[in-house]
């Protein structure tokens, strides 16, 4: 069974008032060097089966259509490996959708 991990963030023009919230936070509780912070959502997902080329698309479809509001979020698509870091070759490149069309 793999994984593959769907990031979604906020485009860098749309405003990210909870980032913005822990970034002014950090200086307080010790933390200092830290220039911005923005928030995301994280989606892991157990495929069966193998993970070609196909089920990538599929997946990508679905973080197009569910995951991520792609007027105001980017997204990425990566598969990672069982100890979690991101496989290499085609079907583990980063891919990003959600441009304005």
């Amino acid at each position: 069974m793999a994984r593959v991990v769907v990031d979604v963030m906020l485009k860098p023009e749309i405003l990210d008032p909870q980032g913005q919230a822990v970034q002014r936070a950090l200086p307080r509780l010790g933390f200092s060097g830290i220039s911005d912070v923005r928030q995301g959502k994280r989606f892991e997902l157990d495929v069966e089966g193998p993970v070609d080329d196909a089920a990538l698309a599929r997946i990508r479809e679905m973080a197009e259509t569910f995951l991520a509001n792609t007027v105001i979020e980017d997204f990425t698509v990566r598969v990672e490996d069982a100890a979690g870091d991101s496989a290499g070759g085609p079907a583990g490149d980063p891919s990003t959708a959600g441009a304005a069309a």
